[in-house]
């Protein structure tokens, strides 16, 4: 599933395209998503400007002078920008096409990502008004997490995935920060302590900065919009390594099952 640095991986790729340019239409070929695709965005965008792209948690948001385009992708949604007229695979269902003689494609195998439209401010809209701080952001630091946390008796990993809490640590990089962490990931939230959280939050900070400047992680289904891929899956530490030497202490690595996702840590390395 595309996580926080893959989906800001996508907006650094489309945005050069996006931005300041018309559209000129709306194809709809499959509006059956997690929601449906209104069916009168072709009406509502077509000859209307973009203003502004920028990312909100794990959702893109296409800002036009009357409202907002949501996009998500899913479990398995890419974003490619394409030329116009590029034939159409199975499960390409949305087509946004531009004035540069270009689309922006979304291509979603399993159905599970979203094009919604929401006129006013785009902060209130009920996918986004209850998220919390960017990691990325100053609103999220040590500080904010032993807040946050310290009355939070479920495992530490599970309370990072908690999009109320904080937005965008998703499976792989809550499994990467805790290891660079040293923290055991079913260890109670609130039993860290202040040093542990403000380390914890920075090293979130770091995994994900790092994961960004690979291109994110190319697991099954994700490729960048030019359809390339992340490269970040080559310096795990202990993601997906069940059993393998762990990277600092050569223990193997285990795996556990939290909250129905699975967990991957070193036993010596992590307290």
């Amino acid at each position: 599933m595309p996580e926080l640095p893959e989906v800001e991986t996508t907006l650094r790729g489309i945005a050069p395209h996006l931005i300041q340019r018309r559209v000129i239409g709306v194809v709809i070929r499959n509006p059956s998503l997690r929601w449906p695709i209104p069916d009168n965005l072709p009406q509502l965008l077509h000859g209307q400007t973009v203003r502004d792209l920028r990312r909100r948690a794990k959702y893109l948001l296409i800002a036009f002078d009357h409202g907002t385009l949501i996009l998500h992708l899913g479990m398995s949604g890419s974003l490619r920008i394409q030329p116009a007229g590029t034939p159409a695979a199975k499960h390409d269902h949305f087509d946004l096409l531009l004035d540069t003689g270009q689309l922006l494609r979304l291509r979603d195998p399993r159905r599970f990502g979203a094009v919604l439209w929401h006129e006013g401010d785009i902060a209130q809209h009920p996918l986004l008004a209850t998220l919390g701080p960017e990691p990325l952001g100053q609103d999220f630091d040590g500080e904010y997490l032993h807040r946050a946390i310290r009355s939070r008796s479920v495992a530490i990993k599970q309370a990072l995935m908690d999009s109320h809490l904080v937005v965008g640590v998703g499976n792989i990089y809550a499994n990467e920060a805790l290891f660079r962490a040293g923290i055991r990931p079913q260890l109670a939230a609130n039993k860290l302590s202040l040093p542990r959280c403000r380390r914890l939050a920075q090293n979130i900070k770091e995994v994900l900065l790092e994961a960004i400047r690979q291109g994110g992680s190319t697991l099954r289904d994700f490729v960048h919009s030019d359809g390339g891929s992340g490269y970040f899956q080559q310096t795990y530490f202990v993601y997906g390594r069940t059993g393998e030497p762990c990277r600092v202490c050569n223990t193997a690595i285990k795996q556990i099952r939290q909250g129905q996702r699975s967990t991957f840590y070193c036993p010596v390395c992590q307290r």
